[in-house]
């Protein structure tokens, strides 16, 4: 791959004051996460969206010496700005739940995958037509999609396919893959480090009308579980995505599998910053300690 660190940075031009600054986390002795795209389906910028954030879903976890990356949607192409702008090479594993737009969409942008520094690990289950996460991901930047592709990207990249029920084994940190939704093959994702957890469950299945005792093994004991809070039966029906979900979902995993704390993620694009202040303060009366995902937004698991 011939592509160039000064190619990146004509695709991806940028100013220093134009990149979030997260919480930093000391390596190997914190577990942090970090929001960089919260939204469901399709970005959604505007004067209503600012607090909350318009990107696509992206969340980024320090744990253990390891870089891990959850999903690769518009919010992914302001977290390679970040780190662009750190000036240090990237090492990092990137985990998808599933290839629906609003997961892949950052990924050509991922200004990093341009750098011959870079290295990622990228992993996903085999869509239900048996394409693989290489094949998704190439087939996204081929033309007309797309004006570059992927054998551009100067990164050293290695392609996994995973499935539920394996344990990946990174350093000191343990990732297990689960089965979410049998409609999409999507996964959600057990993170273990030491004695904390962090659970990744954002694609749930919309059709399920009674707890999923999968769910409730995945959430188990977690001390962060990330659910997707404000999709679901309603969503799903009305054609434009912008139909009411209950949330209450959300809560009854989280008390039923003793979560310590709720972070209801991947917010539908027709709700407003008031709209979801007002629904974070309905699901707070139900469980005091949760709370919706905004970009910026760090949490350090290890402080307890």
């Amino acid at each position: 791959m011939a592509n160039t660190a000064s190619s990146s940075d004509a695709l991806f031009p940028m100013r220093a004051e134009d990149v979030a600054q997260p919480q930093q986390s000391t390596p190997g002795q914190a577990f942090t996460l970090t929001f960089w795209g919260v939204r469901g389906n399709i970005p959604a910028p505007g004067a209503d969206t600012v607090r909350y954030g318009g990107n696509t879903a992206c969340v980024e976890v320090l744990v253990g010496g390891q870089h891990l990356i959850f999903d690769g949607g518009t919010g992914l192409w302001m977290l390679g700005r970040h780190l662009v702008a750190q000036g240090q090479p990237v090492n990092a594993h990137l985990f998808f739940t599933h290839t629906h737009w609003d997961r892949i969409q950052g990924f050509p942008f991922f200004a990093p995958a341009f750098a011959p520094a870079t290295q990622l690990n990228i992993y996903g289950a085999p869509a239900l037509n048996g394409a693989s996460i290489k094949q998704r991901l190439t087939d996204q930047m081929l033309r007309p999609n797309f004006f570059k592709p992927l054998q551009t990207m100067a990164a050293t990249m290695a392609f996994h396919n995973i499935a539920a029920g394996e344990t990946l084994t990174l350093g000191e940190v343990t990732v297990e893959p689960w089965s979410l939704n049998r409609h999409t093959s999507a996964l959600g994702y057990r993170v273990i480090w030491r004695d904390h957890v962090l659970v990744y469950a954002t694609d749930t299945d919309p059709t399920q009308t009674s707890l999923d005792p999968n769910l409730l093994m995945l959430a188990s004991g977690a001390d962060v579980l990330i659910f997707d809070g404000t999709y679901a039966d309603a969503a799903y029906s009305d054609p434009n995505g912008c139909g009411l979900k209950p949330w209450h979902l959300g809560i009854e995993v989280a008390q039923a599998s003793q979560v310590k704390q709720l972070v209801l993620f991947h917010h539908n694009p027709c709700h407003s910053d008031d709209h979801l202040d007002q629904l974070e303060r309905q699901v707070r009366a139900s469980f005091a300690n949760a709370s919706l995902a905004r970009e910026g937004m760090t949490l350090d698991l290890a402080k307890g």
